[in-house]
Formats: C-alpha cells, structure tokens, sequence
C-alpha cells in the first residue's frame, strides 16, 4: 500500500461494504480523525489515511504550505497534485485488497485534507460517490485539466465551515458553493459558531447526510 493507514472494518459484513476515507488536516496524523470511526456508521469500512509529507513529530501533510513576509499562504500546487493522484490510487489498492464496494466510496476530509477531497472528486468523479468537506475550500488548479468536462451525476457533497475560522477564512468557504451549483453537482453547505475545527452539530448533521 503506497499510504500508511489505520482500519476500522465494518460490523455488519455484506459480499461488498461501502467505505468511508479520512483525510485528516496539515501538521495532523491519521489518528486524528480515525478517534470518531466508532460514530461512523457500521456498515462501512473507515481508513484514515496518513499523508506522505513528513513535518516532525508525528506531523504530516498532503502538500507545502510557504507563508511569505505578507502572511500570505501559497500551496505547493505539485506536491498537491501528486497527492491527489496518491489518494485516487490508494483508493484502487483498497478496493483490491478488502471487498469494497467500489460505487459507494466517500471522502471525508478536514482543513487541508478537504481542499483535497474537492480535487479528487472533480478529478475523479468515477471513483467518488459522496465527499464531506470540512473547514476547507474549493481549489480548482488543484483538479485535473478539463475537469469540468467530466460527468457528476453521481457525486454528492456536503461541505461545512466555521463562521469564526481563523485558519481558513470562511468567505474562501462560500464561495466554493456557486462553483458546484455551475458544475451541476448536488451539494449541501453549512456554517456553524465554530472556529477550525468540527462542532458537535456538524458531526450530526454529516452523520445524517450520509445516512440519507
């Protein structure tokens, strides 16, 4: 397997169980969120999936984040990319390996690890079904050239922000909804009075949403 990862196989086995893919923030670790796998619903299987950049201490990211003197932030669009495609590969390596319903594969990400969720879905709807995007935002140059060409009919996406997030501004959130509105993709978007990071309702209303 190309990603380091943890697993939490489903309680109720059927011939092929849906799964659900944690992809967890910059400078954080696959532990982070594999710690509510168990509020998960039982008939998935939840991987949450190490990213390959190493920071120290237990720290890892998906791609480089550079702060210049102005505090603006610069994504490292390659390193992006790079991971974009590890996790679309990661995902065939799952399905491979477990029996894995390869039609019902959900992306749930948070900060950094939802920016990517994003490119991932639009770069691979085929492989994505639903994503649940917290705390991020849309980055298109993150996708692949001549995405908006691919079909979505079948993806679905609930995204989510804090309206107090420091780390990533909400106003980069809302505007990540009109781009999928054009794009004809279903999609739900909620705020909640958080910062960065995911308030209790948030994890409900998610839970929720998949359950639909």
């Amino acid at each position: 397997m190309n990603l380091h990862y943890l697993v939490r196989e489903p309680k109720t086995k059927k011939d092929k169980n849906p799964l659900l893919l944690l992809l967890h923030g910059y400078g954080s670790n696959e532990e982070d969120l594999f710690s509510f796998a168990s509020e998960l619903p039982d008939d998935y299987y939840v991987v949450s999936a190490r990213a390959p950049y190493d920071l120290m201490y237990g720290s890892y990211a998906w791609y480089a984040i550079n702060f210049d003197a102005d505090e603006n932030k610069f994504s490292d669009l390659n390193q992006a990319k790079q991971s974009r495609d590890l996790i679309a590969g990661f995902i065939d390596e799952l399905i491979a390996k477990y029996p894995i319903d390869a039609t019902n594969v959900t992306l749930i990400g948070f900060s950094q690890g939802s920016i990517l969720s994003y490119a991932i879905a639009l770069s691979y709807p085929q492989k994505i079904r639903q994503v649940v995007a917290m705390s991020g935002y849309l980055n298109t140059e993150m996708a692949k050239e001549g995405y908006h060409k691919n079909n979505f009919s079948n993806l679905r996406i609930f995204a989510s922000h804090g309206t107090v997030d420091q780390v990533i501004p909400v106003d980069w959130a809302r505007k990540t909804k009109p781009v999928l509105d054009d794009l004809g993709i279903e999609n739900v978007y909620k705020e909640y009075p958080v910062g960065h990071g995911v308030a209790p309702q948030n994890f409900f209303d998610f839970r929720e949403w998949l359950d639909k």
